[in-house]
């Protein structure tokens, strides 16, 4: 963690005169501009840097929530007179307005310093899918960075940011968080509006967070958190019951449907994460995991896949080569697409949907790993497809099934490579997952484990 810029101690130090954000920027900027030039696609001019810290001069930190923060923003949702990619040259137009969520977070005082690098259109977890290069992993440059929000990833791990926004269809907010030791929020589908952010499947995109820490996510999200009445997909949020966190009861899957992928130190440190909730005081139950998987299953081999041909079709017809081999190849097959696959696989979700409810019953949370195991750049080049598919297993399936999730850190891998699991729950249940991730993440939260 780079404690400059952890949001909480930065708000602190300008509420006491002991910075500024000019100050912060300037020298934040020296930094970005020797960063990884795969981690940024775009960044503004510093004179639009400078007009934003004109005005914040004339407020004060007591004010705005945000006041002097600097984020970065995925390429694939839009800032007021900067360019939109979705990491393809192509397909790339200056936007005319700033999406919803960015024109909450500016104006609640925090400062853009970037659009950041993603699996072109968002299509995959591994974060190489990109002409504009591979983001190297804020902890060593040979694993994947994870995707598809893999520069908003690493810009905060690298201390280039203090938070970034990333979006989350099928993982992409939460795999890269887990590989670079980051907090990734996917919230409940719709509380936060997708209004200028372009469609990956639309039906089930989420804006998502990543962060230092619990703390600061939930910060940002509470400033996010509004109804977008222009946004057909906006939901409001909705009442939800809360738990303390030592009452509640969270599911594990049986260990028949826990997959590491051969990964013995992944095993080792979701083992210790159980022990820890029980230091807690938290009750664990084993739970049956198995609609879970099928429903992840339905979103590449349904039709879901379509939702993205739609985006880009005239593209992909008059440009094929201007894209990603990879992403060419995920997204055009679904131009042979049927409707009554479509129907079909809308029934099998909703037998899934309602098998999975029963969860509920039992549960009020569930923990799975973020990712089974952390893979190399050159390993994920040689397999794309299969260990994309792998890496997606404990993430596919959320927003197919209405869910909430946070990914937060929890060990490292033998490797020296950070490794994380993930709390979700049913829709809604945003704050109640907060409080277990904070809690999680707060050792003094703990009780003493039993001497051996």
């Amino acid at each position: 963690m780079n404690p400059d810029l952890d949001l909480q101690s930065l708000l602190q130090a300008y509420r006491h005169n002991e910075t500024t954000p000019r100050l912060v920027l300037e020298s934040l900027w020296k930094k970005i501009e020797t960063s990884d030039p795969a981690i940024w696609i775009s960044r503004p001019s510093w004179d639009k840097v400078g007009q934003q810290l004109h005005a914040l001069e004339q407020q004060s930190p007591d004010d705005l929530p945000l006041y002097g923060i600097p984020f970065a923003i995925k390429d694939n949702i839009d800032v007021q007179q900067e360019p939109t990619t979705c990491a393809c040259p192509a397909y790339a137009y200056i936007a005319s307005e700033s999406a919803f969520i960015v024109q909450r977070l500016m104006a609640a005082g925090a400062i853009p310093v970037g659009k950041t690098n993603l699996d072109q259109f968002a299509t995959g977890l591994v974060g190489v899918r990109s002409p504009y290069g591979i983001p190297k992993n804020a902890y060593h440059e040979k694993y994947t960075p994870g995707g598809s929000s893999s520069g908003s990833a690493v810009a905060v791990a690298k201390g280039l940011c203090s938070f970034s926004l990333g979006t989350d269809t099928a993982g992409s907010g939460r795999i890269p968080a887990s590989l670079n030791h980051l907090v990734g929020v996917k919230p409940t589908r719709g509380i936060l509006s997708t209004r200028g952010v372009v469609p990956a499947c639309r039906t089930l995109d989420c804006p998502s967070i990543f962060a230092l820490q619990a703390t600061d996510a939930a910060y940002v999200l509470e400033v996010l958190l509004a109804y977008d009445d222009q946004d057909p997909y906006s939901r409001k949020m909705q009442p939800y019951p809360m738990k303390p966190v030592h009452e509640l009861v969270i599911g594990v899957p049986y260990d028949h449907q826990l997959e590491f992928f051969g990964n013995d130190s992944a095993a080792a440190l979701f083992q210790k994460s159980l022990v820890t909730l029980s230091s807690m005081g938290v009750e664990l139950k084993s739970i049956n995991f198995q609609p879970f998987l099928d429903a992840a299953r339905l979103l590449y081999e349904g039709p879901w896949v379509a939702e993205r041909y739609a985006v880009i079709e005239e593209l992909i017809i008059q440009q094929p080569d201007a894209l990603h081999p990879v992403t060419r190849q995920i997204i055009e097959g679904a131009a042979s697409s049927r409707t009554v696959d479509a129907f079909r696989a809308q029934y099998r979700l909703a037998e899934l949907h309602r098998e999975s409810e029963k969860t509920w019953d039992e549960v009020d949370l569930v923990i799975t790993p973020t990712a089974g195991t952390h893979y190399t750049v050159d390993e994920v080049l040689a397999e794309p497809l299969l260990l994309n598919s792998h890496l997606g297993r404990y993430t596919n399936f959320m927003n197919l099934l209405d869910l909430c999730a946070w990914a937060v850190p929890a060990g490292f891998l033998h490797t020296g490579m950070p490794w994380g699991v993930t709390f979700f729950a049913p829709a809604f249940a945003d704050d109640q997952i907060a409080a277990l991730a904070q809690s999680f993440m707060m050792p003094d939260s703990r009780t003493p484990l039993p001497e051996e």
